[in-house]
């Protein structure tokens, strides 16, 4: 078994929340405030966020420009990886999950024709995986340090140079299955709200910002989630 973390500490914030729904400034009616303050105490109450994380560290063997080989034979292609994390010793591969049941309400909404609480409750989902995958980051950046290296920022599929296809890879190297994640046959993760992250182990590891990876996103100009500096 890989290691894994269970009932990691959530702070869900509301700006963070509205955000991940689609609603910033002005467009932040009391109503839908109101709706989204009152979906939290039901997330609460009812356990609709389970977090827990997969993760495992593999030692680097080669870079190459297009491949990160790991000394187990697994390679990661890709552009953006061997750019990045050249002098990466280690490569700590993290999956994410909250679990099925928001996702689950979700769709109870919307079959009982509630399609404003499914909609704001899928915005709490997103906002709930996205802490838990920083949380997760921060314990990895913690192990780096403990081991007298320093952390990259994450690395997702899905950016340019990292093909959202090797989440196949990086699945079945956090070995995900024992924290009920999956793909589907396209591509799909499964519970949806759940991520993939890598994160490079070594001296002098780059970071930047969230605004930083927004900024270098082919969606950037119409994400209504776009994080602006």
């Amino acid at each position: 078994m890989m290691p894994v973390i269970r009932d990691m500490p959530l702070s869900l914030k509301l700006n963070h929340i509205l955000r991940w729904q689609g609603i910033r400034g002005r467009s932040s009616r009391p109503e839908m405030v109101a709706i989204t303050q009152e979906l939290l105490t039901i997330v609460e109450e009812l356990r609709l966020v389970e977090p827990v994380v997969a993760h495992q560290t593999y030692s680097v063997s080669e870079v190459s420009h297009d491949r990160l080989r790991l000394t187990n034979g697994t390679v990661i292609s890709g552009t953006l990886l061997p750019s990045l994390l050249s002098k990466s010793k280690d490569l700590a591969v993290v999956v994410c999950t909250i679990g099925p049941r928001v996702e689950d309400k979700v769709t109870d909404y919307l079959e009982k024709n509630e399609p404003l609480r499914g909609l704001l409750l899928d915005g709490i989902g997103t906002a709930a995986i996205d802490t838990l995958t920083v949380e997760a980051c921060k314990s990895i950046r913690q192990k780096a340090v403990s081991c007298g290296y320093q952390a990259s920022s994450p690395l997702s599929p899905g950016m340019p140079g990292f093909a959202l296809s090797e989440q196949w890879t990086l699945l079945q190297l956090a070995t995900a299955e024992q924290i009920g994640v999956s793909l589907t046959s396209s591509g799909v993760m499964v519970p949806r709200k759940s991520t993939s992250v890598v994160i490079g182990m070594g001296s002098d590891m780059p970071t930047w910002t969230p605004e930083e990876v927004c900024a270098g996103c082919c969606l950037k100009e119409i994400c209504l989630y776009r994080i602006q500096g």
